[in-house]
C-alpha cells in the first residue's frame, strides 16, 4: 500500500464534499468535568450510514478503474465498511458481493442490503471477521472480482483521514486525539492529517481487550497473533496488516486496551447525556477517558465517535444494566 499523504486527505476532502456529511466537533462538558481536560467529541455515527466508513469507501469506488468496476467488486466487512460500498455500488451500477461475519448486528446487515439493493449480494460466514475477509479474498481470486480492503489501502485510508483534517479545523488546539482501533485505516489516516496539520499532537489508538492485536504488537513492530472473544465494540475485531503497523508506527504516538465494562458504561454515558446512539466500537475512546486509561487533565483533547450502528436489542440490555 503506498502511504497516503496530507495531499491525499485533502483530495479526499474535496471529493466528498455533498457526499459524507461532514459532522460536528463538539465539547462535552460531562465528560470534560469528569476527565479533567477540554474534550471534544467527533459525531462521526451522524453520517448517513451511520459511521466513518462512508468517506473512505466512497473515495475507494469512485476512484476505481472502469475495469475494476466492470468486474464488480467483493468486500469484508464488519458491517460499517460495507454500508459505505453498498451505497457507492448503487450510485455506479456495480456488482458488489459482502461477507461479513456472523457476529455483525442485523441492524448493519439490513442497512447493507437497503442501501445497495439489488446490486449487493450478502454473505454470512461463521467465525470472526478474519474468516469473513478470508472469504472475500478467496472469491476474487476464483471469480476476477476486485477485492476492495475495508482499512489496507490507500483510498480508504485518506477518506478517513478527513475525520482528523475536520477535527483540527474545528478545534485547532487540540493536544490529543483518541481514535478507536480496528483495521487501522481510521487512526492512520486521522494521524496522517493530524501531524501534517499539528505535529505535537498525540495520537492515541483504544482497542478492547476482547480483540487487541495492535496493543500486543506494538512494542515489537510486528504483527503478533492473538486470541479474540465476544466483545461490544465487533467493529474492531480482527488482525491486523504489517503495512499498516509500519505506518502506525511512524505517526501515531500508541495503542491501549480497556475492559468490556468500561465499554458498555460509555455507550450509557452517551446516551443518557448526549442522547446519542452509539456503538462499542464508537464509543471506546469515551471508555477510556472515563476509566482512567488515558488522562485528559490539563489538555484539550479530541475524541473519535466512530459510529452508531447498534442493535436495539443490544443498546436496551447495555443502558438497563449501567
Amino acid at each position: 500500500m503506498i502511504w497516503p499523504e496530507m495531499r491525499d486527505v485533502l483530495r479526499a476532502a474535496k471529493f466528498l464534499e455533498g457526499k459524507a456529511r461532514r459532522t460536528p466537533t463538539e465539547e462535552s462538558a460531562d465528560l470534560s468535568e469528569i476527565a479533567g481536560g477540554r474534550v471534544f467529541l467527533k459525531w462521526e455515527n451522524m453520517q448517513p450510514c451511520g459511521s466513518f466508513k462512508i468517506r473512505g469507501s466512497l473515495n475507494k469506488m469512485f476512484h476505481m478503474s472502469e475495469g475494476e468496476r466492470k468486474r464488480g467488486v467483493v468486500t469484508a466487512s464488519s458491517g460499517n465498511h460495507a454500508q459505505g460500498v453498498a451505497m457507492a455500488a448503487k450510485m455506479l451500477g456495480v456488482r458488489a458481493v459482502v461477507f461479513v461475519p456472523s457476529v455483525c448486528p442485523i441492524t448493519k446487515r439490513k442497512a447493507i442490503k437497503r442501501l445497495g439493493g439489488d446490486t449487493v449480494e450478502l454473505r454470512v460466514t461463521e467465525g470472526l471477521y478474519d474468516e469473513a475477509e478470508a472469504a472475500a479474498k478467496e472469491l476474487s481470486r476464483t471469480e476476477g472480482l476486485t477485492y476492495v480492503s475495508s482499512y489496507e489501502d490507500h483510498y480508504i485510508v485518506s477518506g478517513a483521514g478527513t475525520v482528523g483534517l475536520e477535527m483540527l479545523l474545528d478545534e485547532p488546539e487540540l493536544d490529543m486525539i483518541v481514535v478507536p482501533a480496528g483495521g487501522g485505516g481510521l487512526i492512520t489516516g486521522i494521524a496522517t492529517a493530524a501531524k501534517a496539520l499539528s505535529p505535537r499532537i498525540r495520537i492515541v489508538g483504544v482497542q478492547s481487550v476482547a480483540s487487541m492485536p495492535w496493543v500486543a504488537s506494538w512494542q515489537s513492530g510486528r504483527v503478533v497473533d492473538v486470541s479474540y472473544s465476544d466483545t461490544l465494540a465487533d467493529g474492531l475485531t480482527g488482525g491486523i496488516p504489517q503495512s499498516l503497523l509500519d505506518l502506525a508506527r511512524v505517526r501515531v504516538d500508541d495503542f491501549i486496551a480497556v475492559e468490556e465494562k468500561d465499554i458498555a458504561g460509555a455507550i450509557s454515558f452517551l446516551h443518557k447525556k448526549h442522547h446519542q446512539v452509539v456503538e462499542g466500537a464508537g464509543a471506546i475512546g469515551v471508555a477510556a477517558l472515563l476509566s482512567g486509561r488515558i488522562s485528559a487533565v490539563g489538555r484539550n483533547v479530541g475524541v473519535v465517535i466512530s459510529g452508531g450502528n447498534i442493535d436495539h436489542e443490544v443498546l436496551m440490555r447495555v443502558l438497563s444494566e449501567n
